[in-house]
C-alpha cells in the first residue's frame, strides 16, 4: 500500500513524532508532504522516510479562527490543494495526520479519487477550538474519510459529541519504541552534574512554553515544597505564546525561586533528561487527547503526576502507576510531590509499574501492526 501522509507543520510536536513512528515501515511507498518547512522535516529525512516540503507559505488559520479568517484563507489553499491532487493519484490513500491536513486531504481525495484517512490528534471541543474550525473538521471528517484514528477514548467522544460519524472512528493509542528509552547511568549523573542537579529532587515538566500547558501552575506548586524539590522546565514558546514565557519568567523571580527553576528550552535528550529527574509531572488546565509525555516518563521508570482530565485518566491509574491531580490546583500537586519526595518505596514501585503498564499497551511494532490491518481491512489493498 503506497501511503501519501500529510502534516501541517514544519515543527515536530506529538502528532508528528506519532506520524514518524507509523510513517517508517512503508519506507519508499510513502510519501510525507509538509505544508511548512523546518526541523521536523530534517527529522524525517533521519529516519528515511521520503518527505516534500509541497506548501510555499504558511496557512494563516490557527484553532480559534473565524470563518472569515478561514474564507481569507482560501486563496493559498487552491495552489496547494492541486499540487496535493497531482501527488495523489500516484498514491493508494491520502493520511491526513493534523487538522489542516484535513482540510486539503478531504479535497484531494475528492478530486484525486484516492481514499481519506484522518488521524484525530486532538479533542474536537470548543475550549480547544473555534465554533467554526470544529464544524469544519466534523463536516469533512463525516463526507470525505473512510476512517477517523483517534489516539483515545478521550478523543473519541468528543468527536462523536461534536457530530462526527461513530461508524467511521477508531481508538489507536500511541506506540512507543521501548529501547529508545533506555538510559545509560553513567551519561545520566554526567548529565546532572552539567545543569547542577545533584542532591536535589527534581521535577520535569515536558511541554511547549503555553498557557493551557500549566507551567505556571507548577512554579505555584514549587513554592510550597522544600528547598531541595527544583524543577526543569523542557520546551520553549511557539505560535505567539512568547508572552506567556516571560510572564513565567517574571513569576519564578518574584516568588524568589531563580535557583529552583531551569528553562532548558527545546532539547532533543528528551529520554535522557526524564531520567535526570526524580518526578514527571504534567500540569494542563485542559483536557489532553492523548499524553505523549506521560507514556515517554513511565518507560523512563519514572512516577508521573498528571492533570485528572482527557485521555490522560486512560493512561494512569492513581496509585498503581502514576499520580492524578485536580487540574489548575497547585496545592494538591505540591502534596503529591512532597509525598514523592517523602515515600521512596511507594514511589519506586509506582515507577516500576508504570514502566511495565506502559510497555505492555504503547508497544509501537503492536499498534503499527494494528494500523496496517485497519487499513488493508478498510480498502482492501496490499
Amino acid at each position: 500500500m503506497r501511503i501519501l501522509f500529510l502534516d501541517q507543520s514544519g515543527k515536530p510536536g506529538g502528532a508528528e513524532l506519532c506520524l514518524i513512528d507509523i510513517a517508517k515501515p512503508y519506507g519508499d511507498r510513502a510519501l510525507v508532504g509538509l505544508f511548512a518547512d523546518g526541523p521536523f522535516k530534517d527529522l524525517l529525512q533521519q529516519n528515511n522516510i521520503p518527505v516534500e516540503v509541497i506548501a510555499t507559505q504558511a496557512i494563516q488559520v490557527r484553532k480559534e479562527s473565524s470563518l472569515l479568517q478561514g474564507l481569507k484563507s482560501l486563496g493559498q489553499l487552491a495552489p496547494l490543494i492541486t499540487k496535493v491532487v497531482k501527488i495523489a493519484r500516484e498514491y493508494d490513500l491520502i493520511y491526513a495526520n493534523t487538522q489542516k491536513a484535513l482540510v486539503v486531504g478531504a479535497l484531494a481525495s475528492f478530486f484525486s479519487r484516492r481514499p481519506l484517512v484522518y488521524h484525530l490528534h486532538d479533542i474536537l471541543s470548543k475550549e480547544h477550538f473555534s465554533q467554526t474550525n470544529l464544524r469544519i473538521a466534523i463536516n469533512l471528517a463525516n463526507h470525505f474519510a473512510s476512517l477517523v484514528i483517534a489516539n483515545s477514548q478521550a478523543s473519541k467522544t468528543a468527536f462523536v459529541q461534536a457530530g462526527g460519524r461513530p461508524d467511521i472512528i477508531e481508538v489507536v493509542y500511541n506506540g512507543f519504541d521501548p529501547k529508545n528509552y533506555k538510559n545509560d547511568e553513567s551519561e545520566i549523573n554526567k548529565l546532572q552534574q552539567q545543569l547542577g542537579l545533584q542532591r536535589k529532587f527534581v521535577v520535569g515538566h515536558f511541554s511547549r512554553l503555553a498557557p493551557w500547558k500549566g507551567q505556571h501552575i507548577l512554579i505555584d506548586a514549587l513554592a510550597k515544597c522544600p528547598p531541595e524539590v527544583t524543577a526543569i522546565l523542557v520546551g520553549d514558546a511557539l505560535f505567539g505564546e512568547q508572552d506567556y514565557a516571560q510572564q513565567l519568567h517574571q513569576k519564578v523571580a518574584e516568588l524568589g525561586l531563580e535557583n529552583r527553576v531551569k528553562f532548558l528550552g527545546f532539547r532533543s535528550d528528551i529520554p535522557q533528561l526524564m531520567a535526570a529527574c526524580d518526578l514527571v509531572a504534567h500540569t494542563s488546565t485542559s483536557a489532553e487527547p492523548f499524553g505523549r509525555v506521560i507514556v515517554e516518563a513511565m518507560l523512563c521508570a519514572k512516577p508521573v503526576v498528571a492533570a485528572k482530565a482527557g485521555g490522560v485518566m486512560e493512561l494512569v491509574e492513581h496509585g498503581f502507576n502514576g499520580f492524578l491531580v485536580t487540574p489548575g490546583e497547585p496545592q494538591e500537586l505540591a502534596q503529591v510531590i512532597i509525598t514523592c519526595l517523602q515515600e521512596t518505596e511507594i514511589t519506586a514501585t509506582i515507577a516500576s509499574n508504570a514502566r511495565t503498564s506502559a510497555s505492555q499497551r504503547f508497544d509501537m511494532t503492536a499498534i503499527n501492526n494494528y494500523i496496517a490491518k485497519l487499513l488493508v481491512s478498510k480498502f482492501n489493498s496490499n
